[in-house]
């Protein structure tokens, strides 16, 4: 991985909202982003989700009920999330958790585009099974 961007201000505070299922990260200027655990899974930054290369990305879907279990950190750049549906290969570092909060509901309203298009749902399969 590349270094960090040197004009990426440093989180200072991360918090789960495990009720709300939702990742709070302040950064020293004084921005706050919240993310949704569900955003943070299908936006994960692992070949899983991305691919290899543009292009290639896979469509998450079902991730709806998603959970982040414990959060690692990383050495001074990153943090790494583990999930309820055993995801934990993707390193978030700051530059993308910066730029993931600035370009979030962009990124939202692509997702659930996708989403449509493809027919897909973000309801987990035994969640669709249980209600038809």
């Amino acid at each position: 991985m590349a270094g960090l961007n040197v004009d990426t201000p440093r989180p200072n505070e991360i918090k789960l909202h495990q009720q709300s299922r939702l990742m709070e990260i302040s950064f020293v200027d004084g921005k706050i982003f919240k993310f949704s655990f569900e955003f943070l899974r299908v936006y994960s930054p692992s070949a899983e989700a991305r691919g290899h290369g543009p292009g290639q990305e896979i469509l998450q879907t079902g991730k709806q009920d998603v959970n982040i279990n414990h959060i690692d950190p990383v050495g001074s750049y990153a943090i790494q999330l583990n999930f309820s549906d055993g995801h934990n290969t993707g390193l978030y570092s700051w530059d993308l958790l910066y730029g993931y909060g600035m370009q979030q509901d962009n990124m939202w309203q692509h997702y659930l585009r996708r989403m449509d298009e493809a027919g897909a749902s973000r309801k987990p399969v035994t969640e669709l099974l249980t209600h038809k």
